[in-house]
Formats: structure tokens, C-alpha cells, sequence
């Protein structure tokens, strides 16, 4: 009899402790919202020369770390020297022209205060001058872009980031405008986690966020609430957005009729104990509001 009466207690008590884990994890889901629906963003820099020609030296290699102002890679530059000692001749060539139309018009002008020469030969020199000092604009403006050119055969890194997805040989012809690698910003890292629309109201701006890395279960670290989206990508067919520019959430279960999910970014606060890659899986638990966090209001 005894023993029944212990199995009955212990069977009740599992059972309550059941329940009350179930309805202290059903509490902190609705108070401090969580998602495992979460990814490691990035900026992508996309690298592109500004000249066209082949490429004689690449100084990277893919998926080196690289510094800000650091040499990617390096174009023929022999054309665009010689552009630049034609545009140089031809500076000369209007500064010489410059000079003997302001010898023309100073003869001009005395000649015509004597009444030597005509109203017409003296308009003339004139506007000889004038046409002289416009040329040598255009011709050290021309050497201007020339020598820019010139300087454009190297191509340097604009930020501080990781190379990747580079597929070019030193020989390869380069367009101008064509991109060839891309760099990761390794200062714009970001979370994008995915909350149900049910919990947004349970988010704020400057709120804590606990993350983890999918296989870094041991090493969380923290981040700060940026901001949540103001719209996703409708997929029932209405035209809402046509240029594919807002985010596409898609849902799990098709049949059941569940709340969209908006993606939160989330400003990863200091280093965080395991390298950053674009893609990463990541959990992020929301922690307790505190009354310092600012909402989320929308813009008038």
C-alpha cells in the first residue's frame, strides 16, 4: 500500500514539475522572445577596376584577410603612361599657343591705340587669345584624367575585410566597371534574426540579445538590439514589391495558416569569441527589457 501511495506521489510530482517547466518556458518564450531562425550578415564590397586592360600582377589571394589601402591587384599600365605623355605633349603644345596669341594680342593692341591696325584684327586677337587659354584648360584637364587613369591600373582595398569569391588569373583581361572579387567588411558585422510578428512587441531598440553559433553551442556572446524591419517580401502573389528589394521570409508549414516573421538586426557588441562568417546559424534569445531600452516607434 505504501509503495502505491509513493508510486502515485512520484508519478504526481513528475507530472507537476512537467508542467511547471512547461509553463516557465512557455513564459519566458512570451516575455523574453527567442528564435533559432537567425544568420551572420555582412557588407559585400564588390571589387571593380575603373580601367579595362590585363591584369599583371594580383597581390591576394582568396580569402586573405586584407587591410584597409592594401594592393589587390595591378593592371598593364603601359597604355595609360602613354596616354599620359600625349596629354603632357599636348599641354605644352596649348601653352605654347597660349604664348604666342598673348604676343599677338599685345602687338594687336598697341598697333590698334596707334590706329595702325583695324577694330576687326584687334577683335581678332582677341578672341585668338581667349580660344588659346580655353585649349590649355582642356589640354591639362585631359592630362588631369590621363594621369588618373595611370593610377587606376592598381586597384587597392577600400576597407578593412576578407577576400573571397576571387576566380581571375594574372593575364586576364579586365573590363572596366566588371567585378571581380568581392571583399567582406569585417567592421559591418551584423545578426538578422527572424521573429514571429507575435513577439515584435516584445523587442525594443537597445535591448540585450544572448547569441549562439550553430556548433559554438559553449561560447555565446552578446549583442544589442538595432532595429526591426518595417516590411518583408509578400508571397501570396500581391505586387507590394516588384524590385525584390525587401526581404524574403519563407514559411515552414504550408497548410497552417502562421504569423510572418520579421528580421531583427541585432549590432554584435565587442569581438565575439568564434570567427564571423556571412550565413552562420545562429540562436538569439532575447534578455529581459530594461528601462533604459528605447521602442521601436514608427516614423511619422
Amino acid at each position: 500500500m505504501k509503495a502505491r501511495l509513493l508510486n502515485y506521489f512520484i508519478t504526481l510530482l513528475l507530472i507537476g514539475l512537467a508542467v511547471w517547466a512547461g509553463w516557465t518556458a512557455y513564459q519566458r518564450y512570451v516575455q523574453d522572445p527567442w528564435t533559432r531562425d537567425g544568420q551572420v550578415r555582412a557588407n559585400i564590397v564588390g571589387i571593380a577596376p575603373r580601367v579595362s586592360g590585363p591584369i599583371i600582377r594580383i597581390a591576394v589571394r582568396d580569402n586573405q584577410q586584407i587591410r584597409l589601402g592594401e594592393l589587390l591587384f595591378e593592371i598593364d599600365p603601359q597604355d595609360f603612361k602613354a596616354e599620359v605623355e600625349v596629354a603632357n605633349g599636348q599641354v605644352l603644345t596649348a601653352e605654347a599657343n597660349l604664348k604666342q596669341s598673348r604676343q599677338d594680342m599685345a602687338r594687336q593692341t598697341d598697333l590698334y591705340n596707334k590706329r595702325v591696325s583695324s577694330q576687326q584684327d584687334f577683335q581678332n586677337a582677341q578672341d585668338k587669345l581667349a580660344a588659346a587659354e580655353a585649349a590649355l584648360v582642356s589640354a591639362k584637364a585631359n592630362l588631369e584624367l590621363a594621369k588618373l587613369k595611370l593610377s587606376y591600373t592598381k586597384v587597392f582595398a577600400t576597407v578593412d575585410g576578407y577576400v573571397t569569391n576571387m576566380n581571375v588569373s594574372v593575364g586576364a583581361y579586365v573590363n572596366a566597371g566588371s567585378q571581380l572579387m568581392a571583399l567582406v567588411d569585417a567592421n559591418s558585422y551584423w545578426i538578422a534574426a527572424y521573429f514571429k510578428e507575435t513577439l515584435l512587441s516584445r523587442i525594443q531598440k537597445d535591448q540585450k540579445a544572448r547569441i549562439t553559433i550553430l556548433g559554438h553551442e559553449q561560447q555565446p556572446f552578446q549583442g544589442t538590439v538595432d532595429s526591426v524591419g518595417w516590411g518583408i517580401f509578400v508571397q501570396d502573389g500581391a505586387a507590394s514589391d516588384t524590385t525584390g528589394l525587401l526581404p524574403s521570409v519563407s514559411q515552414t508549414v504550408d497548410w497552417v495558416r502562421l504569423p510572418q516573421r520579421f528580421p531583427v538586426r541585432i549590432h554584435v557588441d565587442g569581438t565575439p569569441p568564434v570567427p564571423l562568417r556571412i550565413g552562420q546559424t545562429v540562436s538569439v534569445s532575447m534578455e529581459p527589457l530594461e528601462k533604459s531600452a528605447k521602442p521601436i516607434t514608427q516614423a511619422p
